[in-house]
């Protein structure tokens, strides 16, 4: 090799090379143009990014910084991204990336030699799904791949015949579908769901879909998950993280969690092991995968006793008599073992002067001391009254207070029977209920109670009540933190202090305590009940709740 010119005493050698070997990285962040986009496949963070574009191909990515301000108050969104979005042009270019229809071989060999038969697409497909020893040898080709490549023709009139197959045979509503998420893509979204309305198809949300999301929240709600945005994460005084690993599956969007530490937020952490967001929090509960419900349970013990019955707290109160079904009456049904709760009180029940009575729920007016059939119930919507509202009045338009229980004026304290399945089968747990008697049109004798006093039934606070109720926190009996800390692994004295300072801090600042929820506790059978012990936690203290789906990671599809 050439040496090139010594100088400075030896110690330093000009190189004769060429240096254009240095154009490669030169031309690696070349760009022709810079264009706005997202990643969206997979991931509902919708991050605004830079995307420097050469000869029509992606070349690198970089945040975009042009977002609004969030105020003075309050940390700045940007900027905004992760890892998984930096290297989004990699999954892009991917090889591995799938880009046509594939079907699996068995299938297809057999769809080709039925259409070369009868030449006519929907019976090739009836004479495939019909057979059953053709039928056997695709279905069991499941899971071991043979996926082959064929084109998007062969795979349209394939989809077309069983569609056309299935509506012959069974009817449009036996063809199932789901499109990606409008949050993803509003236009595939559309598109898949115009096809399946114009066949008569049945239309699957993607909480039917994915299984990690709540069904619970459109069952308690109403709607899916409409919560607020993750700056107001940075509002709160008090945040659970409970099934959700913020800092993995909302990179964007955890500073938020992070910076409100250092504005007094108290965090807690729940979670089987010990994950990301654990290190932010102040308590860690390490309950066991799939007890959560266990330990809401116990909190809500907690949370019922100390500020429903040791003292009354107006500002929950007031928020679940007008918010909640807590103050309806409900029909407690005799059985041959016994009274057990039954259905909701409605207005056809006591007379017929109401349109859709059979929609529309009851509540006992502490006012009147009378039965009362409040606005926004069900029947109010579809009804003619224009009354679909929250206010608290009666049909005439007077003013009106929800009775929350009938403890100080009941006609008679019953025995109940509450389902019990921590043991066996069939077990039951029997509790005093405060009852009142109301006639029914018929005349008959209605014992009815509220759903609070049955909440408080079921959750084991006693008030004095006969019943096998518990006696204190560490008397092991439905629902006491004692009872979960068998089942959950937490100690019963982290369930009784998060509980109340959880409380605590929600009636001190009006509210600014907060659940952040995750896929993590969706993942267990029954886990819409699962879901719902943790909601009472924030119907009964009027704090915040934010759902963190799953589907929050660029180009992944791992479960949150």
């Amino acid at each position: 090799m050439k040496r090139g010119h010594k100088i400075n005493d030896g110690w330093t050698e000009e190189s004769p090379r060429g240096r254009d070997w240095e154009k490669m990285y030169r031309h690696r962040w070349q760009h022709d143009k810079i264009v706005r986009s997202t990643h969206g496949v997979n991931c509902t963070g919708s991050c605004s990014w830079k995307i420097y574009v050469k000869d029509g191909i992606i070349t690198w990515e970089t945040q975009q910084t042009d977002y609004p301000s969030t105020g003075a108050d309050t940390p700045e969104y940007e900027p905004r991204g992760c890892p998984r979005g930096a290297s989004y042009s990699w999954y892009t270019y991917s090889p591995v990336r799938v880009k046509h229809p594939y079907i699996r071989g068995d299938l297809y060999e057999m769809w080709t030699s039925e259409l070369e038969k009868t030449k006519d697409p929907v019976r090739a497909w009836e004479n495939i799904v019909t057979d059953p020893e053709k039928r056997k040898r695709y279905v069991s080709s499941r899971g071991k791949g043979g996926f082959i490549r064929l084109s998007w023709q062969d795979a349209c009139m394939i989809i077309a015949a069983s569609c056309i197959y299935t509506i012959k045979t069974y009817g449009p509503d036996r063809i199932v579908g789901f499109s990606p998420i409008p949050a993803m893509s509003m236009v595939s979204y559309a598109g898949g769901t115009r096809f399946l309305s114009l066949i008569g198809g049945t239309i699957l949300s993607f909480y039917d879909w994915y299984a990690d999301l709540p069904p619970a929240s459109p069952q308690v709600w109403g709607e899916q998950t409409d919560v607020p945005e993750s700056a107001d994460w940075y509002n709160s005084k008090y945040m659970i993280i409970w099934g959700t690993n913020l800092p993995q599956t909302r990179t964007p969007d955890a500073h938020f969690m992070v910076e409100a530490r250092y504005n007094g937020t108290k965090v807690v952490g729940v979670s089987p092991d010990y994950a990301e967001y654990d290190k932010f929090a102040d308590i860690w509960l390490p309950v066991r995968p799939g007890t959560d419900a266990a330990l809401a349970m116990a909190m809500t013990h907690v949370v019922l006793t100390e500020f429903y019955v040791n003292q009354e707290t107006p500002y929950f109160t007031d928020y679940v008599k007008k918010y909640t079904d807590l103050p309806f009456l409900v029909i407690l049904d005799e059985t041959q073992d016994g009274l057990q709760s039954g259905r909701f009180l409605r207005a056809s029940d006591l007379n017929d002067d109401h349109t859709l009575g059979e929609w529309k729920t009851v509540f006992w007016d502490a006012k009147t001391d009378r039965p009362v059939v409040p606005n926004g119930s069900l029947g109010f919507r579809y009804d003619d009254s224009g009354k679909w509202n929250l206010e608290l009045k009666d049909q005439q338009g007077k003013a009106v207070d929800p009775l929350l229980s009938f403890l100080k004026n009941a006609d008679e304290v019953s025995l109940v029977r509450f389902p019990y399945f921590a043991e066996k089968r069939g077990d039951v747990v029997v509790r005093g209920v405060p009852v009142k008697w109301i006639r029914d049109k018929q005349g008959h004798t209605l014992k009815v109670t509220t759903v609070f006093d049955l909440m408080m039934a079921h959750v084991g606070v006693g008030r004095g009540l006969p019943g096998d109720y518990p006696t204190s926190y560490d008397d092991p009996k439905p629902y006491t933190p004692a009872w979960q800390e068998s089942i959950t692994g937490v100690k019963k004295a982290h369930v009784i202090r998060v509980a109340k300072e959880f409380a605590e801090n929600a009636a001190r600042t009006k509210g600014k305590s907060m659940i952040a929820m995750g896929g993590g506790t969706n993942h267990w059978y029954h886990s819409d009940q699962i879901y719902r012990t943790i909601l009472n936690l924030v119907l009964l203290g009027r704090r915040q709740w934010w759902w963190m789906g799953a589907l929050c990671r660029a180009g992944k599809g791992a479960a949150a």
